[in-house]
């Protein structure tokens, strides 16, 4: 799901809002990035991937965003929902939950892995956080997964707390500063919007 070199990515992507007949794509990607992870026994999403019914809302909210080639017609490259919606099991009052937006169904396809999307996808959207005037951008992880935390540690993500929920594969609890942190201050993002212009901090 995610990759662990620089950012160096060749050829044209856009970045783009997911619409209904999205669904099906971005189900597949999300299939394949379960099951690598659960390959290497990270048990942070269902083996399967999503059921419709978790994903749907998402795109009806137009809260998910798809990264695709300039044809786009391989299926979704990548994948982020960024919303202000805090989990009530894991953030709580004293976190500030309206500070901050949250990251979910980040995810890369395989064939795409290793271009630095990740972390590319995570700079836009601490960009968007500085946007909407919020101060954190959040996420949670699997909570016995020691070197997925450090993926985000790496991408300078501080460690807040872990949640340790026995219905919860998930519950290790991150946030950094909204802004750009994996790629040099005023780097331009390697993709574009659904109109062709460079993504500064919105689509």
């Amino acid at each position: 799901m995610h990759s662990t070199t620089s950012p160096t990515v060749t050829g044209r992507l856009t970045l783009r809002e997911a619409t209904g007949a999205d669904l099906d794509g971005v189900l597949a990607l999300l299939a394949e990035a379960a099951a690598w992870l659960n390959r290497r026994g990270v048990r942070q999403w269902p083996a399967a991937g999503f059921p419709a019914g978790r994903v749907a809302p998402l795109i009806e909210e137009g809260v998910l965003y798809l990264l695709e080639t300039g044809h786009g017609g391989d299926g979704p490259v990548a994948t982020i929902a960024l919303d202000g919606h805090a989990d009530p099991e894991f953030w709580a009052a004293g976190d500030d939950p309206g500070s901050a937006l949250y990251v979910h169904k980040l995810a890369v396809a395989r064939a795409h892995a290793g271009r630095g999307l990740g972390e590319a996808l995570l700079d836009w959207a601490g960009l968007r956080v500085l946007a909407r005037g919020r101060r954190w951008l959040r996420l949670d992880c699997a909570k016995d997964n020691p070197g997925l935390q450090d993926y985000y540690r790496d991408r300078r993500f501080a460690h807040v707390r872990t949640v340790d929920l026995p219905h919860r594969a998930s519950g290790a609890l991150f946030q950094r500063p909204g802004g750009t942190r994996c790629r040099l201050s005023g780097a331009p993002l390697p993709f574009a919007d659904h109109r062709g212009v460079p993504v500064p901090g919105h689509v």
